[in-house]
């Protein structure tokens, strides 16, 4: 059996910055191979991001991404590890293909709560203007999802405070350790 790790990015926000990038580097210690569904070719605009029925089209076309861009084994080990857009792309494609796959979401949309389940940990900030803080929190709770609230944070899950976000980091990432190793 193999441990794979896919990476579902959001559109602005991709694998090499460092919600992800340390995921990455967490993952691979762990023993998965990465790979990265790639959500480039999206074409949006800042403006969509608060527009429902737009996010459901970007959404819909993240899919058809992730859907061509990944194939995956029953047998493997699997741990999504996903941002904003992606977390609902990382939830959906897990439930479609009915995987049992670990999931790390960062700053998870609403909408992400269609579609996950158990086994899962998220991280959202309670200044994200893309996300009502106390609603992500009720559907981690509904859902059984170990989540984690930074204070301040914005959709990058940064406050504006660089100490303060490199100690937000670290604890995130040594929950994420934890998790991808069993822990949480």
């Amino acid at each position: 059996m193999s441990k794979e790790a896919i990476v579902f990015p959001g559109i602005g926000y991709h694998k090499d910055k460092p919600l992800l990038y340390y995921s990455i580097r967490i993952a691979k210690a762990a023993g998965y191979s990465v790979r990265s569904v790639d959500l480039s070719s999206i074409s949006w605009e800042k403006k969509d991001l608060k527009d429902p029925v737009r996010m459901r089209e970007i959404f819909d076309l993240a899919m058809d991404l992730v859907r061509s861009g990944i194939s995956i084994s029953d047998e493997d080990e699997l741990l999504f590890i996903s941002k904003s857009i992606g977390t609902v792309a990382a939830a959906c494609y897990a439930r479609e293909k009915g995987l049992k796959a670990k999931q790390i979401y960062f700053s998870p949309l609403i909408f992400f709560g269609e579609y996950a389940d158990r086994d899962g940990i998220a991280f959202y900030g309670d200044a994200d203007p893309l996300a009502d803080a106390g609603k992500i929190r009720s559907i981690c709770d509904e859902k059984g999802i170990t989540s984690y609230m930074i204070s301040g944070g914005n959709h990058s899950l940064e406050t504006g405070d660089t100490d303060n976000d490199l100690k937000n980091l670290s604890v995130m990432m040594k929950m994420a350790e934890e998790y991808i190793c069993g822990g949480i």
